[in-house]
């Protein structure tokens, strides 16, 4: 079938059609055994964006296989799990010797529609992890996490009953929590990597607050931060509060307050001069943000000095 790109899939049912499988037992929930499909080879990326979530637990047994996550691309060797939200561009490009095993779990909104998952879903970060960032399990995680998607696939196989769909969201649901526990179990096993990024951070804002054009550029974001260190926004606040207690926002608050300590205590610039070098607009949201983060006004702290 030739795609479109980017291809929008509307159904779980339309993904089974292009993937050359039979219909899905359930409209809005779906198990894919990854060994039982033919990938889709082409020579260039194959760019598809998916009105459902996607959830995959692989293992490449031979070949190469390119994904991409807006412009990150990441070669997979090993066994990994990657979650991909509704509305999100997601590409691929597999050589003609690939062939994976694994599962496939894909679920509908609507699946979770009238349940508090269906809000909740959204706090499990990971959805906006980009493939890189993907999460590498050990075996005994995997036999964790196969265990919940049997559980979810024997479930729609059986008679759908009025217990049905409550019980499968109770295992999504732990499927996901237990994602989310091995996903910190890896950012504490991986410190090396994850200190190399704290350690780049703090020269990134050094650098920034160093530039004496703040007033034009303004305060640094946290997806521009993120950019920089080739991560995406949710994975570099999963690393830093896992090292340190704090996220980017807050590692960029910690930043702006130690500059403006040392404006205010070795220089006679005004608050409102101090507030505009370092990037805010407004010299009260300065002011807030200081007085929140030491208890002191700005003038206050440079009186201490006094």
């Amino acid at each position: 079938m030739i795609l479109q790109q980017p291809y929008r899939i509307k159904t779980i049912k339309e993904y089974h059609k292009i993937l050359g499988i039979g219909n899905p037992e359930h409209p809005m929930i779906s198990v894919i055994d990854l060994a039982e499909i033919t990938p889709y080879k082409s020579e260039d990326s194959i760019k598809v964006v998916f009105d459902f979530y996607m959830i995959s637990l692989k293992k490449v047994e031979a070949g190469d296989v390119q994904y991409g996550y807006g412009q990150q691309k990441y070669d997979f060797d090993d066994g990994i799990l990657f979650f991909i939200s509704p509305n999100q561009i997601f590409s691929f490009k597999a050589d003609d010797d690939f062939r994976s095993a694994g599962s496939m779990l894909l679920i509908h909104p609507d699946f979770l529609w009238g349940n508090p998952l269906a809000k909740t879903i959204k706090k499990y970060e990971f959805f906006n992890y980009a493939i890189n960032e993907a999460l590498f399990v050990s075996e005994k995680e995997e036999i964790v996490l196969k265990s919940f998607i049997k559980n979810i696939e024997q479930e729609y196989h059986a008679h759908i009953d009025q217990f049905s769909e409550q019980i499968i969201i109770s295992q999504i649901e732990s499927f996901l929590n237990y994602s989310n526990r091995f996903y910190m179990r890896q950012f504490l096993t991986r410190k090396i990597a994850g200190s190399q990024i704290l350690d780049k951070l703090e020269k990134i804002l050094d650098d920034y607050f160093n530039d004496e054009d703040l007033i034009n550029r303004g305060l640094p974001t946290v997806q521009h931060i993120a950019e920089l260190l080739n991560c995406s926004p949710n994975y570099l606040s999963g690393v830093l509060k896992t090292l340190t207690g704090q996220n980017t926002q807050q590692h960029i608050h910690e930043k702006v307050i130690e500059k403006a300590k040392e404006k205010l205590s070795t220089t006679t610039l005004t608050v409102g001069e101090v507030a505009f070098k370092l990037g805010f607009e407004y010299p009260q949201s300065f002011s807030k943000l200081f007085k929140s983060k030491t208890d002191l006004t700005p003038l206050e702290f440079r009186n201490s000095f006094n």
